[in-house]
């Protein structure tokens, strides 16, 4: 008897991700506030690539708008999605559980920790117009802690680690950290609306500047993880095949977890607390191009960049000149969504 190998990635499938990536880009920087011409928005982005200059129609002002404000937040928008969705796909192979991902896991509550730490105590804050350059790192350390509280909580006193065991674990860990962060707000008041402002999610940057700080993250993050897609369909079968194979689960196993953090403290660092997008995209895309992780963290990549990209411009048009937070948007999505994985993990369990 063959066992039956997970299928790699699909051309069809790569070129739907690329396209919906494309499609956010031209949309999230098309509309809000200020309207511009999506051709015009298409035709200038186009002409950030080197050697060429096409004629946008655009005016000084809106190019100005486009490239000044408009296209930093979606560019953001598209890293902290990625991540976020990288790294729940990338938990939920570790961990071998469907539920896991950055925000129930408490991942995203101690990266959330480490980023109020940082604003709160350090004297020469400015708030959040720019982002220090240490706030990944400790949102990196808050997260990496979080994730070994919760896996250690999660073994209950042995050595199973149940899905619904790991969930209540990551609740457990998030209950923690938000005390605690909320005993480390009540002490500085003064930085209250910031860091409020903040944990209910948002991409408004300082120009480029956060995306710049972002990036080296988010590639390092990706090409861990990417790089540990074939591994990661080895743990699907446990531990004891997975060693038989020749693969070492453990240390493949922790170095997936760290660089899931790592992506996941920079999205948090910049975007706040945005939950679910590292349900919601591995899930639909589980369902529709299918389980191997060849497939699925690269795609995860893709739409979930394009997801979160997409959920930012409804957060700035839905609520006509108040901006909806857009952790309230994806909460919305979300929840639903969990539900629905919760409950068919359940009858599959049964």
């Amino acid at each position: 008897m063959t066992t039956r190998r997970p299928a790699g990635l699909r051309p069809v499938w790569l070129a739907a991700g690329v396209a919906a990536v494309l499609a956010a880009m031209v949309l999230g920087s098309a509309f809000g506030a200020v309207s511009l011409p999506a051709g015009g928005v298409a035709v200038e982005i186009v002409n950030l690539l080197p050697w060429v200059r096409l004629d946008s129609g655009l005016s000084e002002r809106e190019i100005d708008i486009l490239m000044q404000l408009r296209l930093p937040r979606v560019v953001l928008g598209l890293l902290v999605g990625a991540m976020l969705a990288l790294a729940g796909a990338a938990y939920q192979g570790a961990f071998r559980n469907p539920l896991a991902d950055p925000h129930l896991l408490g991942v995203a509550s101690g990266a959330g920790l480490g980023v109020t730490a940082v604003i709160v105590l350090s004297a020469d804050s400015d708030g959040l117009s720019g982002l220090p350059i240490g706030v990944p790192m400790a949102a990196f350390a808050g997260a990496v802690g979080a994730v070994a509280l919760t896996w250690l909580l999660g073994a209950a006193g042995g050595r199973d680690r149940s899905p619904a065991t790991l969930i209540l674990a990551g609740v457990a860990v998030s209950a923690f950290l938000s005390a605690a962060q909320t005993f480390l707000l009540q002490r500085h008041v003064e930085s209250l609306r910031d860091v409020f402002s903040w944990l209910l999610g948002r991409l408004s940057t300082a120009g480029w500047h956060d995306v710049l700080v972002v990036l080296p993250y988010a590639v390092i993050t990706g090409l861990i993880v990417l790089s540990q897609r074939r591994e990661l369909d080895v743990l699907t079968v446990g531990d004891a095949e997975a060693t038989s194979l020749g693969l070492h689960p453990q240390r493949s196993r922790y170095l997936l977890i760290i660089a899931a953090s790592l992506g996941t403290a920079a999205a948090v660092s910049v975007s706040g607390l945005i939950g679910f997008v590292g349900i919601i995209v591995p899930h639909t895309l589980r369902l529709l191009a299918g389980p191997g992780n060849r497939a699925l963290l690269p795609l995860s990549v893709l739409f979930g960049a394009a997801f979160l990209a997409l959920a930012d411009l409804l957060a700035r048009t839905a609520g006509g000149d108040a901006e909806i937070p857009i952790g309230v948007v994806t909460a919305f999505l979300g929840a639903p969504f969990f539900i629905l994985v919760l409950r068919t993990s359940r009858m599959a369990a049964a």
